[in-house]
């Protein structure tokens, strides 16, 4: 029998604009998934809510932390699961330093594939761990915003809200969102 999935859900910072929450889901001992929930999040079948699980709870502490400023590098048990080319990727978005931001081609660089800045741009939205395997300090080549998780206007605001939480130097697509702020 395989394990169940938790989950408990934390209020997100930027709530109070009406974006919503993220849900924080772990299997075993391991955090597997933050849905970032605008309207559409639901929990998949017989994922049992515990907000007092202890996983559950200091991920959230910790996601509290960064997003209070107090935390810029986070000590979770993760589980990715993906192809080896996006774990190769998504392992490259963890040495990306708070703060930083590289292009979507610097990172192909990283890896050894200078070809493969869209495929990058895919495993980013592909991965299941937004904010902790930080893939919003990744943006385009001509210093614009690129994508974020599923490309809605809401979802490129909550890059730029992130970036400016790190205190990057933003895109100036960011412009555009800047009454978010």
């Amino acid at each position: 029998m395989s394990e169940l999935t938790r989950y408990a859900w934390m209020v997100a910072p930027w709530s109070a604009k009406g974006w919503g929450y993220l849900a924080v889901e772990v299997r075993g001992e391991l955090l597997t998934r933050i849905g970032l929930m605008t309207g559409d999040y639901r929990p998949a079948e017989g994922m049992t809510p515990q907000p007092e699980d202890p996983l559950l709870k200091e991920a959230i502490g910790q996601l509290g932390a960064y997003f209070s400023g107090g935390l810029k590098r986070f000590d979770l048990p993760f589980e990715l699961d993906g192809t080896e080319f996006q774990k190769q990727v998504w392992n490259e978005l963890l040495r990306i330093p708070y703060g930083e931001t590289v292009s979507y081609g610097e990172l192909a660089e990283r890896i050894g594939r200078p070809k493969a800045a869209r495929a990058i741009g895919n495993a980013n939205g592909a991965h299941p761990l937004p904010i902790i395997v930080p893939c919003h300090r990744v943006i385009a080549g001509g210093g614009g915003l690129g994508g974020y998780h599923d490309q809605t206007k809401r979802s490129l605001k909550l890059k730029c809200f992130l970036l400016k939480l790190e205190g990057t130097t933003r895109p100036a697509d960011c412009e555009k969102y800047k009454r978010v702020f």
